[in-house]
């Protein structure tokens, strides 16, 4: 009995997001870059002033009419491409969502200590969910899961904001808030 093979897939392709050179398409595009008299030339022309630098003609607006193309070195042009892409990835704020878990007979004390984290995690900036985790039976007091969702937003008030009101969900009754947005006096 002869084994089987499956066939080879062929190696993978990456597109590359620009066209470059030869792969631009349009009759006549519009010619930016330093060295260069700015200006839309036919795409011979824009070509052939890029060859004479020794760099690449670079589609960098294919939607313009006519398309913007830079000459530039391609992949000098990449790599700053991919760091603005890093810079702007690493500015981004992550949201951190804390949850506070509490049952629908929580005492008053346990509430108060919660009530204090959740206060520092608004304070950190973070987004907070409380939630009342309903066992067994306890689901017929829906009535104090959502008292105590509500007293909680309440004692919030002033460092964050509710996002999403009470909410039933299964056995969990959850809700959230968000930090309240400090504005600086000018």
């Amino acid at each position: 009995m002869a084994l089987q093979r499956r066939p080879m897939r062929p190696p993978r392709v990456v597109e590359e997001p620009y066209r470059i050179n030869g792969r631009i398409l349009a009759r006549q595009v519009r010619v930016v870059g330093e060295n260069v008299e700015q200006g839309v030339y036919d795409i011979q022309q824009a070509l052939a002033l890029a060859q004479a630098q020794n760099l690449d003609l670079v589609e960098i607006s294919p939607n313009a009419v006519p398309p913007v193309c830079r000459i530039v070195d391609y992949s000098k042009f990449k790599y700053e491409q991919k760091k603005k892409q890093k810079e702007i990835k690493a500015k981004a704020q992550k949201v951190v969502i804390k949850e506070i878990r509490f049952g629908p007979n929580t005492d008053d004390h346990d509430f108060e200590f919660k009530l204090k984290h959740a206060i520092n995690f608004l304070k950190e900036g973070s987004k907070v969910k409380a939630y009342v985790q309903f066992v067994g039976r306890s689901i017929v007091f829906k009535e104090r899961g959502v008292e105590l969702l509500q007293r909680f937003a309440k004692g919030l008030e002033e460092f964050g904001k509710v996002e999403a009101e009470p909410k039933l969900e299964g056995k969990r009754m959850s809700m959230f808030l968000a930090p309240k947005v400090v504005q600086v006096k000018k």
